[in-house]
C-alpha cells in the first residue's frame, strides 16, 4: 500500500451514521469467508456480515472498534461501507452489561443450546472484543 493512501469509511444503522472517517484499513467478518481486510484500492464487494469486532485503522494511527451485529459490507471505489441493522462503537458499550449478558448466555448454553442463545453469546463477545474486555478462557 503507498503511503499515504486511505478510503473513506462509514458505519450505517437505520437510526444514524455511527461513524465517518478516513481509514487505511478495516477488518471485518463476513458469514462466508471469516475476517476480511479492506485496503484502499480494494475491488468491489459485497457481502453478508456476522457478529463480529470490526477494526478500523485510521490515518493518525488509532483504531476505531466497532461490536458489529449482521448486516452487510460494501466496498467500491475507495469507499467501505458497513450497514448494520444494530452496531456500537466500542465507547458507547457498557462492558459491564455486556459481561452479565455472556455470563447469562453461558448459562443458558449450559441448559441447551438455542439459536436464540448462541445468537445472545455472539453479540456478547463481539462486544466485549470491540472494549478490549474478553479473556480468553
Amino acid at each position: 500500500m503507498a503511503s499515504g493512501a486511505t478510503m473513506k469509511v462509514e458505519v450505517v444503522s437505520p437510526e444514524r451514521v455511527l461513524f465517518s472517517g478516513v481509514a487505511t484499513q478495516l477488518i471485518t467478518r463476513t458469514e462466508s469467508g471469516g475476517e476480511i481486510a479492506f485496503l484502499p484500492g480494494h475491488t468491489s464487494f459485497l457481502g453478508v456480515l456476522t457478529e463480529n469486532h470490526t477494526r478500523i485503522f485510521l490515518e493518525d494511527g488509532r483504531v476505531q472498534s466497532v461490536a458489529v451485529h449482521g448486516g452487510f459490507v460494501e466496498a467500491s471505489g475507495g469507499h467501505v461501507t458497513l450497514l448494520s441493522d444494530n452496531a456500537e462503537l466500542a465507547e458507547d458499550i457498557d462492558v459491564a452489561r455486556a459481561r452479565a449478558a455472556k455470563e447469562r448466555a453461558e448459562r443458558a448454553q449450559n441448559e441447551g443450546s438455542t439459536a436464540a442463545v448462541e445468537a445472545d453469546l455472539r453479540r456478547a463477545h463481539a462486544r466485549l472484543s470491540a472494549t478490549g474486555g474478553l479473556d480468553n478462557h
